[in-house]
C-alpha cells in the first residue's frame, strides 16, 4: 500500500481553556468589536495539528486577550491531532475560527458549503499570495536531488495537508509516474514537524514541509515549518538540504463558522486589519 499512517486516526481535542478569561486588560484595543455573549458563551479556535499541541498554545496564546476584547467572551483554544480531527470539529460546528490549508478548506467545502466562510488569507512580506512545498534530507546524507531519492524512503506530513501531500504528490507523481515504483516507502509522520523529525533521526531519507520560500535558507525562510523548528532550537539549518520544491501553492483561508452572525465576521476582518497597524 501506497501510503501507511503512523500517525492516530482518531482527532484529540485539547481545550485551551487555561488561557481563556481575565486577559482583557492587558492589551489595548480599540479597533472594530461585536458584543458575542448574547448569541455563546465563548469564542472557539481551532488549529491544525502540524506540530506539538503546546508550541501552538504557547505561540498563538497572545490572541486571547485582543479576540476577548474583540467579541466580549473567553476564547477558547483546540489542538488535534491531525488535520482530520479540525476538518471534523469544525464541520460539526465545535469551531468558530481556523486558518486551513487550501486541500482542508477544499475538503469540508465539499463535505459541507454551508460550514464555513473563508474572510482573510495571508500576503507574504514579498506580497506573493502563497508559500511552497519543499522536500528536505540530511545534509550528510548525500542527497542532493530528487533522482537521489529513487529507492530511498519519503515522509508525508498528514493526508489532509496541501503542502505536506496533496501537491508533492501530485507534481512528484507528474516527474516519476507511480510514486510506488519509485520510492522505497511513503508514510505518514503525523504532521510537519514530525517529518522533519524524522529525517533528522534517520527514519526517512527526506520528508515534505512548507516555507514562505521568502527569506534567508539558514533563518528557515520568513515564515512556515522550518522557521518554527528554527525558532524552537530543535532544528538547525546546516543540518539539512533543501531537496525539490513545488510551484507557488495559493494561501489556504482563514475560515469563521458560517452561522456567526456578520457583525461578529466584520469584527474579525477588522481586528485583522487594526493588528496589522498597531501591533
Amino acid at each position: 500500500m501506497f501510503i501507511k499512517s503512523i500517525a492516530a486516526v482518531a482527532a484529540l481535542a485539547i481545550s485551551g481553556a487555561a488561557f481563556a478569561g481575565g486577559h482583557g486588560g492587558e492589551v489595548k484595543y480599540d479597533g472594530p468589536k461585536f458584543d458575542l455573549s448574547g448569541v455563546q458563551p465563548e469564542f472557539r479556535v481551532g488549529f491544525l495539528g502540524d506540530e506539538a499541541a503546546a508550541d501552538i498554545i504557547a505561540r498563538n496564546e497572545c490572541m486571547v486577550p485582543y479576540l476577548e476584547q474583540v467579541y466580549n467572551v473567553p476564547v477558547k483554544f483546540f489542538t488535534f491531532k491531525d488535520y482530520a480531527g479540525t476538518m471534523e470539529s469544525f464541520l460539526g460546528g465545535n469551531l468558530d475560527y481556523t486558518w486551513f490549508g487550501a486541500s482542508g478548506y477544499a475538503g469540508m467545502y465539499l463535505e459541507n458549503s454551508e460550514a464555513g466562510e473563508p474572510v482573510l488569507t495571508r500576503m507574504q512580506p514579498s506580497g506573493d499570495m502563497g508559500y511552497y512545498s519543499v522536500m528536505v534530507a540530511r545534509k550528510d546524507s548525500g542527497i542532493e536531488k530528487l533522482e537521489d531519492m529513487k529507492g530511498k524512503k519519503l515522509g508525508f506530513a498528514d493526508p489532509n495537508s496541501t503542502s505536506g501531500f496533496l501537491v508533492p504528490s501530485i507534481e512528484l507523481a507528474e516527474k516519476f509516474g507511480n510514486l510506488d515504483d519509485y520510492f522505497a516507502s511513503a508514510e505518514f509522520m503525523g504532521g510537519h514537524e514530525n517529518g522533519v523529525l524524522a529525517v533528522l533521526n534517520k527514519d526517512v531519507d527526506a520528508s515534505v514541509t512548507w516555507v514562505s520560500g521568502v527569506g534567508e535558507w539558514n533563518e528557515g525562510y520568513t515564515s512556515g515549518n522550518l522557521r518554527k523548528m528554527v525558532d524552537k532550537g530543535v532544528l538547525n539549518m546546516d543540518d539539512i538540504v533543501q531537496v525539490w520544491s513545488s510551484k507557488l501553492i495559493p494561501n489556504g483561508p482563514i475560515v469563521l463558522r458560517k452561522a456567526l452572525p456578520q457583525d461578529a465576521k466584520d469584527a474579525m476582518v477588522g481586528f485583522k486589519q487594526w493588528l496589522i497597524k498597531n501591533d
